[in-house]
């Protein structure tokens, strides 16, 4: 006779009517991390009263969640808050929805468009570098922020966003990113009050995808006054050509925007946090950049694994620990359709999965010492991260379908940046993350220099 699995357990400090908002709202990252701890491979949380939330912890029931149960799963409470925002796009989208619009998409990922798009990122990165002046201190997250507009503007919105729009851009997906951060945490409720941060959000809302359309309506208008695009290689002449709707090139743009400017600047930046603190390990990365590109710029031949093997290596584990350290996820989450068999446990239809990257990257019982930056360790053969452990891109058929693009884009702009100047931190500054609908480091100032001995230019 099969003996009954345990329940699964619940973590402590619900309210009625309020769930687990208070400790979620008070220190997200902290009471996420503590879960695992305290309550092994599964728990359970309530963000919605009446709803169960189960947050998964281990890598393999995990992996179970994100490919075998994928065709019996919906996306889940993030995915509806960031449907907000984005409206029916290829993130939010499930099933046949989802394939149907992954493969339209897919050409605009393909080798050879990114291959034309390095170029392109490499220049607007330059151009920000020449930008910052000697001995100026700035706000690292926000340069990274407008650099990694500025290379989306050039790959994928074709120049078609004035500087006034960049900045509306800016500051409205900041107030939405926060606001969808605040609104997986909290009671559905709490969002139809009258609230200032309510109606702040629903302005920015409005406001952004406004601005994303008059982008879209320009460029078409001027596709249409000159017969056609003329073989453009941007990503939204891509899209144009693809014979989707106005809605759904807005709904995908917006994606892009928010996948390409929130977690690209804050890698960006964290990976430039971790290199000041390490002086050791940068030196190694730029005395891989000099041995390799001998004073030429960065090309996509230098960013891509051809036939396994890394042109920069040692940058790529640099970039790998950045993304496991300080990942970007917060709750990735699904939904059962109807009952479901996750390991030992029978979940109801309607119950929310849930797992935290950044917490599960953090793991010790994954990652020796999790918390120090060691990108040799994955060159460990002998105790490897389990399957499963390790997800940047997710994994099974939602896995990001911009990661080559994304991997492509980090490390043009890293190698690019380094070779040109070098960062101070402030003295006693230590920078912590800051967890919302994605994970972002806080207030993050130093000082620009000019690199003394910089790679043969």
């Amino acid at each position: 006779m099969t003996a009954e699995p345990p329940p699964i357990p619940r973590a402590a400090g619900s309210l009625p009517f309020l769930g687990h908002m208070i400790p979620l709202i008070r220190d997200n990252l902290g009471f996420i991390a503590s879960l695992r701890r305290d309550y092994g491979p599964v728990v359970e949380i309530t963000l919605q009263p009446g709803t169960r939330t189960v947050i998964v912890q281990d890598p393999e029931l995990i992996q179970v969640m994100l490919k075998d149960l994928s065709p019996h799963l919906d996306k889940g409470r993030f995915f509806e808050k960031m449907g907000q925002l984005l409206g029916d796009s290829v993130v939010t989208a499930a099933g046949r929805v989802h394939r149907d619009k992954r493969h339209q998409l897919q050409p605009a990922f393909a080798r050879d468009e990114i291959a034309r798009y390095v170029d392109k990122m490499r220049d607007e990165v330059t151009a920000a570098v020449d930008n910052w002046k000697p001995g100026q201190a700035f706000d690292v997250r926000e340069a990274m922020v407008k650099l990694s507009l500025d290379m989306l503007a050039k790959t994928v919105l074709s120049d078609s966003l004035d500087d006034s729009a960049f900045r509306r851009v800016r500051q409205d997906l900041s107030v939405v990113m926060a606001g969808v951060g605040a609104r997986v945490m909290m009671p559905d409720w709490v969002e139809k009050l009258p609230l200032p941060a309510n109606r702040r959000f629903n302005r920015a809302r409005d406001a952004v995808r406004a601005t994303i359309e008059d982008a879209v309506d320009r460029l078409q208008a001027e596709r249409d006054a000159t017969g056609g695009d003329h073989g453009a290689d941007d990503m939204l002449s891509m899209l144009l050509r693809a014979n989707m709707t106005r809605h759904q090139i807005c709904s995908e743009i917006l994606t892009l925007a928010v996948a390409g400017t929130e977690t690209t600047a804050s890698v960006l930046s964290w990976t430039l946090y971790e290199l000041t603190r390490h002086p050791d390990i940068e030196a190694r990365v730029l005395a891989e950049l000099d041995e390799v590109l001998a004073g030429r710029p960065v090309t996509f031949e230098d960013v891509v694994r051809t036939k396994g093997e890394a042109r920069l290596p040692y940058l790529q584990r640099v970039l790998d620990e950045v993304l496991r350290l300080h990942h970007t996820g917060l709750l990735v989450t699904r939904r059962t359709l109807a009952e479901t068999r996750l390991g030992e446990w029978t979940l109801p239809a309607g119950t929310e999965l849930a797992y935290c990257q950044h917490a599960l990257h953090r793991d010790p019982d994954l990652f020796p010492d999790p918390l120090s930056f060691n990108p040799d360790r994955w060159l460990d053969t002998e105790q490897p991260p389990p399957s499963g452990a390790y997800l940047p891109f997710g994994h099974g058929k939602h896995k990001c379908i911009g990661d080559f693009y994304a991997r492509a884009e980090l490390i043009t702009a890293v190698a690019t940046i380094l070779r040109r100047r070098r960062f101070d931190l402030a003295p006693g500054q230590t920078v912590r993350p800051v967890g919302g609908a994605t994970v972002r480091p806080g207030k993050m100032v130093m000082t620009v220099q000019p690199r003394e001995a910089p790679a043969r230019a």
